[in-house]
């Protein structure tokens, strides 16, 4: 029997007619990713219903978008099918699938059958109106982990993170392990890491056990977990939706339950993305605060340590752990919305925070950032574009010459663009750095700035590549403050649109993580 026959799987019932007809054009038309057929086998109402162990899709619009970005599955035959009649024109069908590469899976359908007028066929005909799988067992989700153990690196002591375990951006320096970036060829020269990355190091030192090493975007280059080398991290929120990056297998496991801690990076918001998008706390750390030894850089002008947990105590935790907490820390400052940021977001976004701010119960003030001296945000953000991408050039451009095509192709794109930036401009960029990061500081002094983290929604997973760039465009013009000013910021999950998540982002002076995320975790409270 081929892996795609299903005529001879084994019934122990007797089917409606038609009813077996029809489960076997379902399977043929998965084997061969027959969109168009999929989409025809499932009843076309916004109450049909298909769930795995990703999570649930309701309505066939949504169903029809998530198989879209699936790219088929992996062949497969029914050995046994069960049948139970329900009631005239439904059945409850539960069929076993072997997949020829071992294993078995399982999927519980609920088949209607109409008349599909609409499509000027008037015969019966049999529908799927609702179906749960069970795919075929994994080892790990290679999407989420490229290495996985229980632990995969012990605690070096016992300490307020005993119990916690760790998924460790693919950037970072884990003992035994080589530190891949993203792309399997650089992973093949890697060497092996004796030692691990200071930020590792503080975790394992104050008990938490390294879990494994999470997924990233090549390089830290990109902020929609797309990589075209390993697959997309599931977004373990609305899993019609992107996952956010670059830190996104950090944030998949989190969101997940398969880690407690996310150790990612944030550049130019590959942190407080991810967060946004999964409904997760997200840190972006001072710039400089937590030592980047042992860290495959990006652009360290930029480039920062941060953490992804499901709770603010969580996160308290780590931060502690790594960064001694300022026992003269300032009185809470003044907290401000800015309205250039405001202005960025989605209609939805902007309704749902304006709700979440008049319900926090206290007064909270309007500000230009012009009027504190803050440049134009699409200045803060082409300052960073040029600086990010010069930066990215001298750190992996001569691994890049001597390895052509080994990027993927929106990755290797994204280092040619950089590439082609005026050099004068670049330079220009280059000598403001340091002026404009201290102008958002002083601007910064006593103030807290609270706004959405970013435009809206995570981008669904169909979503084109140049859908993608316009969303990365917008959401670097909100993300650039804090990346530019080398500023702590602070995702929190706090808003719901269209039914997914969008965070909150705080944005304060150097120094005052800690009291960032308490901050936050108050106003979530209320």
């Amino acid at each position: 029997m081929s892996p795609h026959e299903t005529s001879t799987h084994e019934t122990s019932t007797a089917a409606p007619e038609g009813l077996l007809d029809a489960l076997d054009a379902y399977e043929a038309a998965l084997a061969a990713n027959d969109l168009d057929a999929l989409d025809a086998a499932f009843v076309d109402a916004p109450g049909t219903m298909r769930g795995d162990d990703r999570g649930l899709l309701v309505g066939h619009d949504a169903i029809s978008a998530f198989r879209g970005a699936r790219g088929g599955v992996l062949a497969r035959s029914l050995s046994r099918v069960e049948v139970r009649p329900l009631a005239e024109g439904l059945a409850l069908v539960v069929s076993v699938s072997e997949f020829a590469a071992g294993g078995q899976g399982l999927q519980t359908q609920l088949w209607r059958r109409d008349s599909d007028s609409d499509h000027g066929d008037a015969a019966p005909r049999w529908r799927i109106e609702a179906a749960h799988v069970t795919g075929r067992p994994k080892a790990f989700d290679t999407t989420v982990w490229r290495a996985v153990g229980d632990p995969l690196v012990a605690p070096t002591a016992s300490g307020p993170l005993d119990g916690l375990t760790v998924a460790v951006k693919d950037l970072y320096a884990v003992p035994g392990q080589p530190v891949g970036g993203g792309n399997p060829t650089y992973l093949r020269e890697s060497p092996v890491q004796a030692t691990p990355a200071a930020a590792v190091a503080a975790l394992l030192d104050a008990g938490a056990a390294v879990r494994g090493i999470a997924r990233t975007d090549e390089f830290a280059y990109n902020l929609t977990g797309r990589n075209e080398h390993h697959g997309t991290p599931p977004n373990g929120a609305v899993p019609t939706r992107l996952p956010g990056g670059s830190s996104s297998g950090s944030a998949s496991a989190v969101r997940l339950g398969t880690a407690e801690i996310g150790i990612g990076t944030d550049t130019a918001g590959s942190v407080r993305v991810p967060a946004s998008y999964q409904g997760l706390w997200g840190l972006r750390t001072t710039h400089g605060t937590v030592s980047r030894k042992g860290l495959l850089p990006l652009a360290p002008s930029f480039d920062t340590v941060g953490w992804l947990t499901r709770s603010a105590d969580v996160l308290l935790a780590a931060l502690d752990a790594t960064v001694p907490s300022d026992p003269d820390a300032p009185a809470e400052p003044e907290l401000l919305v800015p309205a250039e940021l405001l202005d960025l977001v989605e209609p939805a976004v902007a309704e749902a925070f304006t709700a979440f701010v008049a319900g926090h119960g206290r007064p909270i003030g309007t500000v230009q950032l012009a009027d504190l001296g803050i440049p134009p945000l699409d200045d803060l953000r082409e300052l960073l574009r040029l600086v990010q991408a010069a930066e990215a050039v001298a750190a992996h451009g001569a691994w890049i010459d001597a390895h052509p095509g080994a990027l993927s192709t929106v990755v290797g794109d994204r280092f040619a663009a950089a590439r082609a930036n005026d050099p004068a401009a670049t330079a220009d960029a280059v000598a403001r750095l340091d002026d404009v990061r201290a102008t958002i500081r002083t601007a910064l002094a006593g103030r807290t700035l609270l706004f959405p983290t970013v435009p809206g929604p995570a981008p669904l997973l169909a979503a084109d590549t140049a859908a993608l760039e316009r969303t990365r465009t917008a959401t670097t013009a909100m993300t650039s403050l804090a990346s530019v000013g080398g500023t702590p910021a602070v995702s929190a999950p706090a808003l719901t649109v269209d039914g997914a998540p969008v965070g909150v982002c705080l944005v304060g002076e150097p120094g005052t993580d800690r009291a960032l995320v308490i901050r936050a975790g108050r106003m979530l409270q209320r």
